[in-house]
């Protein structure tokens, strides 16, 4: 039999390698068709673990979602988004034995991509956990000026606005009031945006700036009770206090459960009243408030006296204790005749030297005593309102 097959096979040398060749070609494609079908199964595994390790990592599951995404690489060993997500699940596990791993495949994408504005923003938020300002604000504008895959505008904002949240955090003002300043420039004309940025503005102690942005919402949104509130506070800490009195009274009246704007607005009432410095006054008004402040001021002392167990009146002491409230009260003795005087034209210096008087005891009764109330807070804030006039 063998022998008969053999005599039917053509024994031409150019059939026999058609045959192979076709042979060849069939098992080639065969191979290929279980290759394409294996590597189909894997990416469709590598999918279905992709999405599982997202929902674990949501769920704040970090240690099964970097095993999951790391079965999921095994299966697409080169899809950058399964390496982003692993990045992030190893840095946002907070061991820090995973960071320098997460730093690894993110610097690797990075290398590939540089523009790429979601691997910049998570090398920031690593630059972030290792407490490194210089490389956190390096990727941060990265990632602000990177290719966004959708919704480029917004993204960007969200990622300055995390930026300065850091910055914050790590109490560089300075340089998250200059980044506050250009997210302000690139706001869209969105009331929330805008109180979002004056709430940042605050925090960086820009009271100027707050008070801007509280403007814009209200010039959009007049009535907005939290916009008048911080315009409020923001001209209270700026020591604007006549337009701090305005906001103040709009924000209470907006909204009468706001004890914060109502405490603030008694204060800026207070100083108001008692500022003898206060424009477009009278010279009768300057002299009774000057008069009205230093008694108060006199009133502070002796209380703050009484709990520090500060004796201002050691007559029979031939060696008293030394104390700054006593040379406070000593200087109020030898003041206190030149009231009388106040109304003379030829006294022009007396005003301050009286003031001068009371704001040394506000000062130094807050530095002993503790932060005052009322009127006295009111005699300080007025004193911190002069000096920073005059520097």
């Amino acid at each position: 039999m063998p022998w008969k097959l053999s005599k039917r096979v053509p024994r031409s040398g150019p059939v026999i390698l058609l045959i192979l060749t076709f042979g060849a070609v069939v098992g080639f494609a065969a191979v290929g068709h279980l290759v394409t079908r294996y590597t189909l199964n894997q990416q469709a595994r590598g999918r279905k673990l992709y999405q599982q390790g997202l929902a674990e990592a949501a769920a704040g599951n970090y240690d099964d979602a970097i095993e999951t995404f790391r079965a999921a690489l095994t299966c697409d060993p080169s899809n950058s988004q399964y390496q982003l997500s692993l990045a992030r699940a190893l840095r946002d596990s907070n061991d820090p034995a995973y960071l320098d791993e997460a730093e690894s495949y993110l610097v690797a994408l990075w290398q590939r991509t540089p523009q790429d504005a979601a691997v910049n923003l998570a090398l920031a938020r690593v630059a972030a956990h290792r407490g490194s300002i210089d490389d956190a604000i390096r990727y941060y504008h990265n990632a602000m000026y990177g290719v966004w895959n959708s919704d480029p505008d917004a993204n960007r904002n969200r990622a300055r606005v995390e930026l300065i949240e850091y910055l914050l955090k790590k109490n560089a003002h300075a340089q998250a009031d200059s980044e506050l300043i250009a997210l302000a420039a690139s706001l869209p004309r969105d009331s929330s945006q805008h109180l979002q940025a004056a709430q940042l503005f605050t925090q960086a102690q820009d009271y100027a700036g707050a008070l801007a942005q509280y403007q814009f919402v209200l010039h959009l949104e007049p009535g907005n009770s939290k916009a008048l509130a911080g315009a409020g506070e923001a001209a209270y800490r700026s020591a604007d206090y006549t337009q701090a009195q305005r906001f103040l009274r709009n924000a209470v009246n907006a909204n009468p459960q706001d004890e914060t704007s109502r405490q603030l607005l008694e204060t800026t009432d207070l100083v108001l009243h008692a500022d003898p410095f206060h424009s477009h006054i009278s010279d009768a008004e300057r002299n009774r408030r000057i008069a009205a402040d230093f008694a108060q001021a006199q009133t502070r002392l002796v209380a703050c006296a009484q709990k520090t167990g500060v004796n201002l009146n050691p007559a029979g002491s031939s060696t008293p204790t030394p104390s700054p409230l006593l040379n406070l009260q000593q200087r109020w003795t030898s003041v206190k005749p030149d009231l009388k005087h106040l109304e003379s034209p030829a006294e022009t210096d007396l005003p301050d030297a009286v003031m001068d008087v009371v704001f040394q005891i506000e000062q130094q009764t807050a530095a002993t005593c503790g932060q005052p109330q009322g009127p006295d807070l009111a005699l300080l804030l007025i004193s911190e309102k002069r000096e920073a006039g005059t520097q």
